[in-house]
């Protein structure tokens, strides 16, 4: 069985934080082995998607969820293989 869990990430960034600043919430489904790896997901995927700065994200919440509960397509498809094959 794998180390891996699903955790769902929420809470806020800041977007137009230059001209008209505002708020906005998110959850993310993130894989990772502890709370701190997904966070560290989420500061990285938000940073270079949206240009922010760490303190633009306001994480409110993390918690390990089933995969059952987790309606992220590409992270259910990827909890559910078995081997890796390199090209």
């Amino acid at each position: 069985m794998s180390d891996v869990k699903i955790y769902l990430v929420s809470g806020e960034m800041m977007l137009s934080h230059d001209r008209f600043p505002e708020w906005r919430k998110f959850s993310i489904y993130v894989r990772a082995v502890k709370p701190e790896d997904a966070i560290e997901k989420v500061y990285s995927d938000l940073g270079s998607r949206h240009k922010l700065k760490r303190y633009h994200i306001k994480i409110k919440e993390v918690k390990e969820v089933s995969l059952d509960e987790v309606d992220d397509l590409r992270v259910v498809r990827l909890s559910m293989l078995t081997k890796w094959v390199k090209p």
